[in-house]
């Protein structure tokens, strides 16, 4: 195993030492508080169960609390029926999984929910507690499926964006250093950071700076260095086992809350950092990483490109 895989292997490692498990979210739309606080007890404890007593409540608590991995919801309730509430929720959250619980018959709603994809299933009142878990299990594991190649897809798209930004950065070299800007941009977009700062180096000092959104200085900051003078990715996570822990203060400050750095190598030699900044805690997956720092390296022969063209003008 080369020293690079090593590398981005204990990394991984340490992410996942440091997850913290999260229960999915599931919303129970219903107007009985007694099915309501059965639904509650029935989920509670493989899931983070919200609680609405209409079609209206339900969609304001959306509005605050986002996506939801699976809704229950009743068929009938007054001001809004169930079929009715679950499509005005198909727009904004596509892979959400919705179930209607009916204790009628109301065909026609029920099949039109259906087919148009807005129910995936449906369960008569009353219902048999094992049915429900059941269906509920598997409609969670259709949600992560369709989640998990919903983000494949997108990090598929945004990989090639990134290749090509670099790749065009070292074909269009210049005596301007602005040609790194989409670079910088395409990191910021691939690895969805709300900032990216790329620093070209000078004698293993910070140099001119290229930002991406709204980017917390990081001139002080002890894992630029510590990537400087090891040519390894750096990182801290605002979580209490992250021994890194101490040097996010700063920037928990200014509400990031994941913070990595990436020094950007050619033949050996550091060329600059790339540092993304996110507000809300991330876990890079593995392939990630390696994406990472494959583009890294390339970034680094963008900026030798960049570097050659100028020194030539």
């Amino acid at each position: 195993m080369s020293d690079a895989n090593a590398e981005l292997n204990s990394i991984s490692r340490q992410f996942m030492s440091l997850e913290r498990p999260k229960k999915p979210k599931m919303l129970v739309v219903d107007d009985e508080p007694d099915n309501l606080d059965l639904l509650y007890r029935t989920f509670r404890r493989d899931f983070n169960v919200l609680r609405a007593e209409s079609g209206i409540a339900a969609l304001e608590v959306l509005a605050t609390e986002g996506e939801v991995a699976v809704i229950i919801s009743d068929q009938r309730m007054p001001e809004m029926k169930g079929t009715e509430f679950l499509s005005k929720t198909v727009p904004q959250f596509p892979d959400t999984m919705r179930i209607i619980l009916t204790g009628f018959t109301d065909v026609e709603d029920l099949v039109e929910a259906i087919n148009s994809g807005q129910v995936y299933k449906y369960i008569t009142k009353p219902w048999d507690p094992n049915e429900l878990k059941l269906v509920v299990q598997r409609a969670a594991e259709t949600y992560e499926l369709l989640k998990q190649r919903t983000e494949e897809l997108r990090r598929a798209h945004a990989q090639m964006a990134l290749l090509s930004a670099i790749t065009q950065a070292a074909q269009q070299a210049t005596k301007s250093e602005d040609v790194l800007v989409p670079i910088v941009e395409a990191y910021q977009q691939t690895f969805s950071s709300d900032a990216c700062i790329l620093y070209l180096l000078e004698n293993k000092s910070l140099g001119k700076g290229f930002n991406s959104g709204i980017a917390v200085d990081v001139s002080q900051d002890p894992l630029v260095q510590n990537a400087i003078a090891t040519g390894k990715i750096q990182f801290a996570v605002n979580n209490p086992a992250d021994p890194n822990l101490e040097t996010l203060k700063p920037y928990a400050e200014a509400g990031i809350q994941f913070h990595l750095v990436m020094p950007v190598l050619f033949q050996n030699q550091a060329l600059a950092v790339l540092c993304l900044q996110w507000q809300q805690p991330q876990m890079l997956a593995e392939d990630e990483l390696t994406l990472m720092h494959l583009a890294a390296q390339q970034v680094g022969m963008a900026i030798t490109c960049v570097r050659q063209a100028m020194a030539v003008v």
